[in-house]
């Protein structure tokens, strides 16, 4: 496991100020999370490649962008060759991972590969080599807001044995209801990259509390 990386999600932030919120956590925040919905794969509708090309000139973060579409071959790239860090798109939605992950690599971003949380974890245990992220949900991918379900920290138990077994370089990111009151059960677990919406932009002070997820975050990972 790596040093815990916070990334907090624009999806909980104002949607009118959303460079200057990015901003608010410019300073501790490890990577910005940006939750892409296509009103398909999802019932929600987010943002688009246009919104992040513009957030990304305006933000010095890495971005954690997270396609929750459908057919992510075709549209996944374009978030690559944009600039960003990691592109991470759902198992559920793409006939051939493996062959979209090298083609995000090859474009020089991170590939994720995000698991929602009525998909068995057990079918693509053997895919995660090709993959830097991998992206556990612990609620139903779609919505902000929702509460934490730790149950679906038993998917992150399995895949920490299985990377830490094959010596495996990879992030294990869970999204869906991190706090302060779930991000240690979380990082017991053996997740070490962590999204966080409402808990930092909820926040009266957005910054200060990533560092504080992250202290609690550490201190957990710590006692694995």
């Amino acid at each position: 496991m790596g040093t815990p990386i916070v990334a907090p999600s624009i999806l909980a932030a104002d949607f009118a100020r959303l460079a200057d919120e990015a901003k608010a956590v410019e300073s501790t925040a490890d990577w910005l999370h940006v939750d892409v919905m296509d009103n398909h794969f999802v019932p929600n509708l987010t943002i688009g490649l246009p919104v992040v090309q513009s957030l990304l000139a305006a933000s010095s973060l890495p971005f954690d962008v997270h396609l929750m579409i459908t057919d992510p071959r075709r549209w996944a790239p374009g978030y690559a060759d944009a600039g960003a860090y990691n592109v991470t798109f759902h198992a559920e939605a793409c006939d051939d991972p493996v062959a979209l992950a090298k083609e995000l690599r090859s474009a020089g971003a991170k590939a994720g590969l995000a698991i929602d949380r009525d998909t068995p974890i057990e079918p693509y245990l053997d895919l995660l080599p090709s993959f830097d992220t991998l992206l556990i949900m612990t609620i139903k991918a779609g919505f902000g807001g929702q509460r934490f379900v730790p149950d679906l920290l038993d998917k992150v138990r399995t895949a920490r044995r299985h990377a830490s077994a094959g010596h495996l370089e990879l992030r294990i990111e869970v999204d869906g209801g991190i706090g302060a009151d779930t991000i240690e059960q979380a990082a017991e677990a053996g997740a070490d990259a962590f999204v966080a919406g409402t808990a930092v932009y909820g926040a009266a002070d957005p910054a200060a509390a990533v560092t504080d997820l992250r202290r609690r975050a550490a201190r957990a990972g710590a006692g694995r």
